[in-house]
């Protein structure tokens, strides 16, 4: 909410849910539902994952993404030889 400068009160508007659900949240004091979550994940442009994910988070081009969803069907075998062949070039 700091990144963009809202309040409780525009991020109840942005979501559609009231201000006091959104304090709540804020204040601990309510455990947010799956879809509640996915209604102010979807107001930050977020999705789910994003949300719940650790770490830094990495936008991929369809490009890398179709590259990745290639190597998760590699063998172990295939991988290593990949990663040795990309490593040359450095």
């Amino acid at each position: 909410m700091d990144e963009r400068g809202w309040s409780e009160y525009r991020l109840a508007k942005e979501c559609g849910v009231s201000q006091s659900t959104i304090s709540n949240i804020f204040n601990r004091n309510y455990q947010p539902s799956l879809a509640s979550l996915e209604i102010i994940c979807k107001s930050f442009g977020i999705t789910l994952s994003q949300f719940f994910a650790e770490g830094c988070l990495v936008e991929l081009t369809e490009e890398q993404y179709a590259f990745f969803k290639r190597w998760s069907t590699l063998s172990p075998e295939q991988k290593a030889l990949l990663s040795d062949l990309v490593s040359q070039f450095k």
